[in-house]
């Protein structure tokens, strides 16, 4: 292992001064003022009328989070003039039946049936989604659709990301919205290191893409594609917009559309409240880990090696060289950390033993190993910025544990994929869709994407603007605000409960005693019912529908799991409502 020292101590320096290429763009950028985000009021200034979007969500087995990914996002997309098309298989009878219920609940979500079992491939099933909404413009009287939007199933679509792409869509023909993981505790190890991640990627290397004039890959969700953009892509590749053999097909289009000539534009991560990126939880687990991994550095590194070669411009060039390195450069840094560590082990042993130290037969020059150290460091302290910016100095500093960790998954994935990939190729067997495992987020990590109520009060004429900031500086402590304009004379509760209904993606409305059954209404014991605010009015489809004049919790969620296995449904109804219903059924 001694001997290998020189030529990975090499290796390292060669990749490390890679990395400092971009480090290097993106610091003249920032020097220049071309790097920070064009000014919100421009933004705004230029959204114009809402183009009409299409959002496209690919399904397979997804029947346990389409249903949130759905109702939240209706309820906090600050946009108007959209429609969700949902792809899913005629083998996944779960998940048709959860997008037939939501198709049935919300007028502007559709169903797209694939016309095979599936799984395929992810661009398969887009390709078949683009299929139904020609369809549905045909029969719709809206007109055709000007953007096509990706996401998936766990994705939390920022409120103002619709109109950021509307903004931009009059001058590029692809609108690539960041996407950032939400953050998680500082022990969940794996999901730590896509933080660390994303964070660097979002933040300097999809800019210095931009910067170096290298084509944008599409991050797979939070993509806008102009019509005439896919168009372009339909007439080049027999009316194919997403390459069904590709496990990789958002990489795939960004590098399509830009040898088309087609304009790409990066959105930067803006400071503060105003950051829009679209969020999600990602694999937790390291089983998930390296299964998605696997399918990344497959369709990136070695399909797009197939389709492609080295052929392209000097940027394209260089970039396809960072794309693919991983495949060499992942399995180096695992090398690497456990020579270091065999190093520090026989160190300690010799100190022990009081004998030499048998590194010192292979000795190498102070430079390289100045060179190398003072790299690493520099790399380490660009990570940590960047992390920490977006998700705090704590847990910045966890980020040299997770490299050690993310080096580990990545050298398995790289293994994976390089044995999957020659293993089909010799067998002639296609790559099929290595789906990861999503979890959609609860309702606590929600909070922060959901539209405020105010705005929501005012946007749909409950309140006047002014009457909403004066209940704002006079609001008591401890008084929620719809509690207080309500006792200010400014709404009724009616009507607040229609608000709290659009913010929340819940329904709401009177329920009259006499239409429940008193056996229904008696699935929960009393305790419960007035601790927690809680009654059951309707049990159906697998479902306990209950009625609340609260919006519904984690915790509550949790306590009702102890006395069903019953889906839970809430339905809101005002306090009135809900005193009459528990003194008439109890």
């Amino acid at each position: 292992m001694a001997a290998c020292l020189f030529p990975v101590a090499l290796a390292i320096l060669l990749s490390g001064l890679d990395d400092l290429v971009l480090d290097a763009v993106c610091l003249w950028a920032w020097l220049r003022g071309r790097l920070g985000p064009r000014p919100a009021a421009l933004i705004r200034g230029r959204c114009g009328t809402e183009k009409r979007i299409a959002i496209f969500v690919p399904l397979w087995h997804e029947h346990a989070v389409i249903r949130g990914m759905v109702e939240h996002n209706a309820a906090a997309i600050n946009y108007e003039n959209y429609h969700f098309f949902v792809g899913a298989y005629p083998n996944d009878e779960l998940t048709l039946d959860a997008v037939r219920e939501l198709e049935a609940r919300f007028p502007h979500v559709h169903l797209a049936v694939c016309p095979h079992d599936g799984p395929t491939s992810k661009a398969d099933c887009l390709n078949w989604i683009y299929q139904r909404m020609l369809l549905f413009e045909e029969h719709d009287d809206g007109g055709r659709f000007d953007i096509v939007m990706t996401h998936d199933a766990e994705d939390l679509i920022h409120p103002e990301a619709l109109a950021q792409v509307n903004a931009y869509a009059g001058e590029f023909d692809m609108i690539q919205i960041p996407v950032l993981p939400l953050r998680t505790p500082w022990r969940d190890l794996v999901h730590g290191i896509y933080c660390d991640e994303f964070a660097e990627w979002q933040l300097k290397d999809m800019q210095a893409r931009r910067l170096m004039g290298s084509f944008v890959p599409s991050n797979g969700v939070g993509t806008g594609y102009t019509r005439e953009a896919l168009e372009k892509l339909a007439l080049a590749e027999h009316n194919l917009i997403f390459e069904p053999a590709c496990l990789t097909e958002d990489y795939e289009n960004g590098l399509r559309l830009h040898q088309l000539g087609c304009r790409q534009m990066f959105v930067p991560l803006a400071a503060g409240a105003s950051m829009v990126a679209t969020r999600e939880f990602f694999p937790r687990t390291v089983h998930s880990a390296v299964r998605q991994r696997t399918r990344w550095i497959t369709g990136i590194a070695l399909q797009c090696w197939e389709r492609h070669g080295w052929r392209g411009s000097l940027p394209q060039v260089y970039w396809f060289w960072r794309d693919r390195k991983g495949l060499v450069g992942n399995p180096l840094s695992l090398f690497s950390n456990l020579l270091f560590a065999w190093g520090a082990v026989t160190w300690v042993a010799a100190q022990v033993a009081g004998t030499g130290w048998g590194l010192t037969k292979y000795p190498l020059h102070p430079a390289l190993l100045a060179a190398t150290l003072a790299i690493q460091m520099i790399q380490s302290g660009v990570r940590m910025a960047c992390v920490g910016r977006l998700y705090g100095a704590c847990f910045a500093l966890g980020v040299p544990l997770r490299t050690v960790f993310a080096n580990w998954i990545n050298s398995v994935s790289s293994f994976r994929a390089l044995y999957g990939y020659l293993r089909a190729r010799i067998r002639h067997e296609p790559l099929v869709w290595l789906k990861t495992e999503h979890a959609y987020p609860s309702r606590g990590a929600l909070v922060d994407h959901k539209r405020k109520l105010g705005e929501i009060l005012v946007g749909s004429a409950y309140v006047a603007e002014a009457d909403l900031l004066r209940a704002l500086e006079t609001q008591p402590a401890g008084v929620r605000l719809g509690e207080y304009l309500v006792r200010l004379g400014k709404i009724c509760e009616e009507d607040l409960y229609e608000a709290l209904s659009l913010q929340q993606s819940l329904p709401s409305g009177r329920l009259e005693p006499w239409l429940i059954s008193s056996n229904v209404a008696r699935a929960l014991p009393r305790r419960v019912v007035r601790d927690w605010k809680v009654l059951p009015f309707r049990i159906a489809a697998g479902s306990l529908f209950l009625a609340s004049p609260e919006v519904p919790t984690d915790e509550l969620s949790q306590v009702l799991r102890g006395f069903t296995r019953l889906s839970l449904r809430f339905h809101l109804v005002t306090p009135e409502n809900f005193e009459e219903l528990a003194e008439s059924l109890l």
